[in-house]
Protein backbone atom coordinates (compact mmCIF):
# COMPACT_ATOMS: atom_id res chain seq x y z
CA UNK A 1 0.00 0.00 0.00
CA UNK A 2 1.50 3.09 -0.91
CA UNK A 3 -0.93 6.27 0.27
CA UNK A 4 1.14 8.96 -1.81
CA UNK A 5 0.32 11.01 -4.28
CA UNK A 6 -2.39 12.71 -2.62
CA UNK A 7 -5.66 12.51 -4.49
CA UNK A 8 -5.45 15.40 -7.01
CA UNK A 9 -9.00 16.19 -7.12
CA UNK A 10 -9.40 16.62 -3.78
CA UNK A 11 -6.92 19.47 -2.97
CA UNK A 12 -7.83 22.74 -3.83
CA UNK A 13 -5.79 25.84 -4.99
CA UNK A 14 -5.51 27.99 -2.02
CA UNK A 15 -7.83 30.56 -4.23
CA UNK A 16 -10.82 28.01 -5.27
CA UNK A 17 -10.61 26.99 -1.51
CA UNK A 18 -10.88 30.09 -0.43
CA UNK A 19 -13.70 31.00 -2.71
CA UNK A 20 -15.96 27.98 -1.44
CA UNK A 21 -15.14 28.96 2.14
CA UNK A 22 -16.34 32.39 1.10
CA UNK A 23 -19.74 31.10 0.79
CA UNK A 24 -20.54 29.83 4.23
CA UNK A 25 -18.96 32.97 5.73
CA UNK A 26 -21.91 34.62 6.41
CA UNK A 27 -23.47 31.58 8.28
CA UNK A 28 -20.22 31.11 10.58
CA UNK A 29 -19.98 33.95 11.80
CA UNK A 30 -22.98 34.44 14.16
CA UNK A 31 -22.68 33.59 18.11
CA UNK A 32 -20.38 34.91 20.45
CA UNK A 33 -17.10 32.08 19.55
CA UNK A 34 -14.26 33.16 20.05
CA UNK A 35 -14.84 35.84 22.83
CA UNK A 36 -14.60 33.31 25.59
CA UNK A 37 -11.08 33.08 26.01
CA UNK A 38 -8.31 31.42 24.30
CA UNK A 39 -8.00 28.31 21.74
CA UNK A 40 -5.97 25.69 22.53
CA UNK A 41 -4.31 23.48 19.78
CA UNK A 42 -3.26 20.24 21.88
CA UNK A 43 -0.46 18.37 20.14
CA UNK A 44 0.02 14.96 20.76
CA UNK A 45 3.55 15.64 20.14
CA UNK A 46 7.01 16.88 21.43
CA UNK A 47 7.87 20.41 20.96
CA UNK A 48 10.52 20.81 17.99
CA UNK A 49 8.12 18.16 15.97
CA UNK A 50 7.08 18.25 12.25
CA UNK A 51 3.27 18.61 13.40
CA UNK A 52 4.37 21.06 16.05
CA UNK A 53 6.01 22.98 13.94
CA UNK A 54 3.34 23.53 11.60
CA UNK A 55 0.70 24.10 14.64
CA UNK A 56 2.80 27.13 15.71
CA UNK A 57 3.62 28.38 12.24
CA UNK A 58 -0.39 28.49 11.79
CA UNK A 59 -1.66 29.20 14.95
CA UNK A 60 0.82 32.08 15.96
CA UNK A 61 -1.36 33.76 12.38
CA UNK A 62 -4.86 32.37 13.28
CA UNK A 63 -5.47 33.48 16.63
CA UNK A 64 -5.69 37.53 15.36
CA UNK A 65 -7.70 36.31 12.55
CA UNK A 66 -10.31 34.96 15.05
CA UNK A 67 -9.55 37.94 17.69
CA UNK A 68 -8.55 35.84 20.26
CA UNK A 69 -5.26 33.71 21.11
CA UNK A 70 -4.14 30.12 19.94
CA UNK A 71 -1.97 28.40 22.62
CA UNK A 72 0.27 25.37 22.37
CA UNK A 73 -0.41 22.69 24.41
CA UNK A 74 1.76 19.40 23.80
CA UNK A 75 0.43 16.04 25.08
CA UNK A 76 3.21 13.20 24.23
CA UNK A 77 2.67 9.86 24.00
CA UNK A 78 0.95 6.39 22.99
CA UNK A 79 1.76 7.76 19.22
CA UNK A 80 -0.15 10.51 19.54
CA UNK A 81 -3.38 9.02 21.36
CA UNK A 82 -3.28 10.55 24.78
CA UNK A 83 -3.58 14.34 23.33
CA UNK A 84 -6.01 13.12 20.69
CA UNK A 85 -8.28 11.55 23.53
CA UNK A 86 -8.22 14.65 25.72
CA UNK A 87 -9.93 16.32 22.04
CA UNK A 88 -11.97 13.76 21.69
CA UNK A 89 -13.25 13.91 25.60
CA UNK A 90 -13.44 18.23 25.72
CA UNK A 91 -16.22 19.88 25.31
CA UNK A 92 -17.15 20.28 21.39
CA UNK A 93 -17.76 24.49 21.49
CA UNK A 94 -14.86 24.81 19.55
CA UNK A 95 -12.10 26.09 22.35
CA UNK A 96 -10.14 23.02 22.10
CA UNK A 97 -8.64 21.59 18.57
CA UNK A 98 -6.69 18.59 17.87
CA UNK A 99 -3.31 19.24 15.03
CA UNK A 100 -2.42 15.83 14.38
CA UNK A 101 -0.60 14.01 11.69
CA UNK A 102 -1.43 11.33 9.72
CA UNK A 103 -0.55 8.61 11.89
CA UNK A 104 -3.96 9.90 13.62
CA UNK A 105 -5.22 7.68 10.76
CA UNK A 106 -2.89 4.89 11.42
CA UNK A 107 -3.91 4.47 15.13
CA UNK A 108 -7.24 2.45 14.76
CA UNK A 109 -5.46 -0.55 13.24
CA UNK A 110 -2.79 -0.47 16.21
CA UNK A 111 -4.77 0.21 19.63
CA UNK A 112 -7.76 -1.99 19.20
CA UNK A 113 -9.21 -0.25 22.25
CA UNK A 114 -8.46 3.24 21.98
CA UNK A 115 -11.24 5.20 24.19
CA UNK A 116 -12.07 7.19 21.09
CA UNK A 117 -13.00 6.74 17.47
CA UNK A 118 -10.75 8.09 15.08
CA UNK A 119 -13.35 8.59 12.65
CA UNK A 120 -17.04 9.46 14.83
CA UNK A 121 -15.46 11.78 17.48
CA UNK A 122 -13.55 14.03 15.77
CA UNK A 123 -14.85 16.66 12.41
CA UNK A 124 -12.23 17.06 10.18
CA UNK A 125 -11.48 20.77 9.99
CA UNK A 126 -8.96 21.03 6.86
CA UNK A 127 -5.23 19.85 6.44
CA UNK A 128 -2.62 22.55 7.15
CA UNK A 129 0.32 21.36 5.11
CA UNK A 130 2.60 18.31 3.66
CA UNK A 131 5.71 17.83 4.04
CA UNK A 132 7.84 15.37 3.31
CA UNK A 133 10.48 13.10 5.63
CA UNK A 134 14.06 12.93 5.23
CA UNK A 135 15.91 9.78 5.32
CA UNK A 136 19.12 10.57 7.46
CA UNK A 137 21.75 9.15 9.12
CA UNK A 138 25.06 9.94 11.40
CA UNK A 139 27.94 11.08 8.52
CA UNK A 140 30.10 8.76 10.95
CA UNK A 141 28.00 5.47 9.57
CA UNK A 142 30.20 6.24 5.76
CA UNK A 143 26.85 5.32 4.05
CA UNK A 144 27.64 6.61 0.77
CA UNK A 145 23.88 6.45 -0.63
CA UNK A 146 20.28 4.73 -0.17
CA UNK A 147 21.90 1.80 -2.26
CA UNK A 148 24.31 1.73 0.01
CA UNK A 149 22.29 1.19 3.40
CA UNK A 150 19.83 -1.46 1.77
CA UNK A 151 23.22 -3.51 0.73
CA UNK A 152 24.75 -3.53 4.24
CA UNK A 153 21.38 -4.27 6.03
CA UNK A 154 20.60 -7.19 3.99
CA UNK A 155 24.02 -8.63 4.32
CA UNK A 156 23.77 -8.80 8.01
CA UNK A 157 19.46 -9.07 8.28
CA UNK A 158 18.49 -8.49 12.30
CA UNK A 159 21.85 -6.28 13.05
CA UNK A 160 20.10 -2.81 12.21
CA UNK A 161 17.90 -0.45 13.74
CA UNK A 162 15.59 2.39 12.76
CA UNK A 163 13.64 4.84 14.75
CA UNK A 164 10.58 6.51 15.24
CA UNK A 165 9.10 8.86 16.78
CA UNK A 166 6.57 6.75 17.86
CA UNK A 167 4.68 3.83 17.47
CA UNK A 168 2.42 4.93 14.17
CA UNK A 169 3.29 8.18 13.77
CA UNK A 170 4.21 9.18 9.93
CA UNK A 171 8.05 8.52 10.69
CA UNK A 172 7.63 5.35 11.57
CA UNK A 173 4.89 4.39 8.60
CA UNK A 174 7.75 6.03 5.92
CA UNK A 175 10.05 3.86 7.33
CA UNK A 176 7.95 0.55 7.59
CA UNK A 177 7.02 1.61 3.39
CA UNK A 178 10.71 1.79 2.52
CA UNK A 179 11.47 -1.31 4.89
CA UNK A 180 8.95 -3.21 2.83
CA UNK A 181 9.93 -1.83 -0.76
CA UNK A 182 13.53 -2.52 0.06
CA UNK A 183 13.04 -6.10 1.43
CA UNK A 184 14.87 -5.18 4.77
CA UNK A 185 14.95 -6.62 8.49
CA UNK A 186 15.91 -4.30 11.01
CA UNK A 187 14.84 -3.65 14.37
CA UNK A 188 12.03 -0.72 15.36
CA UNK A 189 13.30 1.56 17.89
CA UNK A 190 10.38 3.94 18.62
CA UNK A 191 10.93 7.26 20.91
CA UNK A 192 8.59 9.48 22.59
CA UNK A 193 9.43 12.51 19.53
CA UNK A 194 11.46 13.87 16.95
CA UNK A 195 13.97 15.35 18.94
CA UNK A 196 14.66 12.21 20.74
CA UNK A 197 15.27 9.52 17.84
CA UNK A 198 17.15 12.90 16.22
CA UNK A 199 19.75 13.22 19.04
CA UNK A 200 20.02 9.08 18.99
CA UNK A 201 20.69 9.11 15.75
CA UNK A 202 23.43 12.30 15.21
CA UNK A 203 24.98 9.63 18.62
CA UNK A 204 24.91 6.74 15.94
CA UNK A 205 23.06 4.81 18.04
CA UNK A 206 20.51 4.37 15.38
CA UNK A 207 21.02 3.13 12.40
CA UNK A 208 18.72 5.65 10.13
CA UNK A 209 15.80 7.77 10.67
CA UNK A 210 13.04 9.34 8.77
CA UNK A 211 12.32 12.51 10.26
CA UNK A 212 10.24 15.27 9.24
CA UNK A 213 11.72 17.55 7.06
CA UNK A 214 11.20 20.31 9.56
CA UNK A 215 12.97 19.27 12.00
CA UNK A 216 16.18 17.60 10.41
CA UNK A 217 16.41 20.48 7.88
CA UNK A 218 19.29 22.63 10.22
CA UNK A 219 21.15 19.74 11.23
CA UNK A 220 21.77 18.85 8.32
CA UNK A 221 22.97 21.97 7.16
CA UNK A 222 25.00 21.84 10.02
CA UNK A 223 26.47 18.56 9.11
CA UNK A 224 25.52 17.02 11.81
CA UNK A 225 23.01 14.27 10.17
CA UNK A 226 23.48 12.86 6.47
CA UNK A 227 20.60 12.90 4.00
CA UNK A 228 20.35 10.07 2.01
CA UNK A 229 16.80 10.28 0.30
CA UNK A 230 12.85 12.45 1.03
CA UNK A 231 10.57 10.13 1.97
CA UNK A 232 8.29 10.86 -0.65
CA UNK A 233 7.77 10.67 -4.69
CA UNK A 234 9.46 14.31 -5.32
CA UNK A 235 12.35 15.81 -4.38
CA UNK A 236 12.01 18.63 -1.81
CA UNK A 237 12.95 22.14 -2.89
CA UNK A 238 15.34 22.32 0.04
CA UNK A 239 17.05 19.99 -0.62
CA UNK A 240 17.32 19.90 -4.70
CA UNK A 241 20.27 18.02 -4.20
CA UNK A 242 18.90 15.18 -2.30
CA UNK A 243 17.20 11.85 -4.00
CA UNK A 244 13.09 10.93 -3.60
CA UNK A 245 13.17 7.37 -2.04
CA UNK A 246 11.21 6.05 -5.31
CA UNK A 247 14.22 7.36 -7.88
CA UNK A 248 16.50 5.85 -5.60
CA UNK A 249 17.82 2.13 -5.28
CA UNK A 250 14.21 1.29 -7.61
CA UNK A 251 12.56 1.77 -4.52
CA UNK A 252 9.04 2.53 -6.61
CA UNK A 253 7.15 1.78 -4.15
CA UNK A 254 8.48 3.64 -1.08
CA UNK A 255 7.59 6.77 -0.59
CA UNK A 256 4.78 7.97 2.06
CA UNK A 257 3.09 11.28 2.67
CA UNK A 258 3.57 12.95 5.86
CA UNK A 259 0.43 15.67 6.61
CA UNK A 260 -0.25 17.56 9.57
CA UNK A 261 -4.18 18.90 9.84
CA UNK A 262 -6.79 20.41 12.35
CA UNK A 263 -9.41 18.32 13.86
CA UNK A 264 -12.25 19.35 16.59
CA UNK A 265 -14.55 17.12 18.88
CA UNK A 266 -17.44 16.12 17.09
CA UNK A 267 -20.25 17.46 17.38
CA UNK A 268 -18.62 21.19 17.23
CA UNK A 269 -21.00 23.34 16.04
CA UNK A 270 -21.11 23.34 12.00
CA UNK A 271 -20.91 27.76 12.51
CA UNK A 272 -17.36 27.11 14.18
CA UNK A 273 -15.92 24.35 11.75
CA UNK A 274 -16.79 26.69 9.06
CA UNK A 275 -15.15 29.90 10.76
CA UNK A 276 -12.26 27.45 11.58
CA UNK A 277 -12.01 25.77 8.49
CA UNK A 278 -12.26 29.95 6.41
CA UNK A 279 -9.81 31.43 8.57
CA UNK A 280 -7.12 28.75 8.95
CA UNK A 281 -7.36 28.96 4.71
CA UNK A 282 -6.51 32.69 5.09
CA UNK A 283 -3.45 31.96 6.58
CA UNK A 284 -2.00 29.29 4.35
CA UNK A 285 -2.90 31.79 1.64
CA UNK A 286 -0.58 34.54 3.35
CA UNK A 287 2.39 35.05 1.58
CA UNK A 288 4.73 35.09 4.83
CA UNK A 289 3.16 31.63 5.75
CA UNK A 290 3.91 30.42 2.25
CA UNK A 291 7.31 31.52 2.31
CA UNK A 292 7.86 30.35 5.70
CA UNK A 293 6.48 26.75 4.84
CA UNK A 294 8.51 26.46 1.53
CA UNK A 295 11.87 27.22 3.45
CA UNK A 296 10.76 24.04 5.85
CA UNK A 297 10.04 21.99 2.45
CA UNK A 298 5.99 21.97 3.36
CA UNK A 299 3.24 23.09 1.20
CA UNK A 300 -0.16 24.65 1.65
CA UNK A 301 -2.53 21.86 1.68
CA UNK A 302 -6.22 23.89 1.61
CA UNK A 303 -9.08 21.38 1.12
CA UNK A 304 -12.69 21.91 1.23
CA UNK A 305 -14.12 20.80 4.92
CA UNK A 306 -16.58 17.59 3.24
CA UNK A 307 -13.80 16.90 0.78
CA UNK A 308 -11.38 16.05 3.89
CA UNK A 309 -13.65 14.02 5.92
CA UNK A 310 -13.92 11.51 2.48
CA UNK A 311 -10.05 11.84 2.41
CA UNK A 312 -9.54 10.82 5.89
CA UNK A 313 -12.25 7.74 5.62
CA UNK A 314 -10.14 6.83 2.40
CA UNK A 315 -7.36 7.05 4.23
CA UNK A 316 -7.51 5.08 7.34
CA UNK A 317 -8.47 1.99 5.43
CA UNK A 318 -5.10 2.49 3.49
CA UNK A 319 -3.04 2.91 6.56
CA UNK A 320 -4.55 -0.18 8.41
CA UNK A 321 -3.63 -2.20 4.92
CA UNK A 322 0.00 -1.06 5.67
CA UNK A 323 -0.15 -1.66 9.28
CA UNK A 324 -1.17 -5.25 8.40
CA UNK A 325 1.37 -6.26 5.81
CA UNK A 326 4.27 -4.56 7.72
CA UNK A 327 3.10 -6.75 10.85
CA UNK A 328 3.05 -3.46 13.20
CA UNK A 329 2.15 -4.58 16.76
CA UNK A 330 1.78 -2.89 19.35
CA UNK A 331 3.23 -4.27 22.53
Amino acid sequence: MNPTPLPRRRVLTLGAALALAGTGRARAEGGDWPKAGPIRFVVPFTAGSGTDVIARTVGEKLGPLLGTQVVIDNRPGAGGTLGAAQVAKAPADGYTALIHSSGHLVNPALYPKLSYDTLKDFDGVTPLASLPNVLVVSPAKGYKDVADLVARVKAKPDAYTYASAGNGSATHMNAEQFRLAAGLKALHVPYRGTPEALTETIAGRIDWFFAPLVSALQLIRDGKLQALAVGTTARSSVLPGVPSITETAGLKDAGYTFWVGLFVAAKTPRPIIERLHDEALKVLALSEIRERLDKLGATPMPMAQPAFEKFLDDETHAAAALVKTAGIRIE
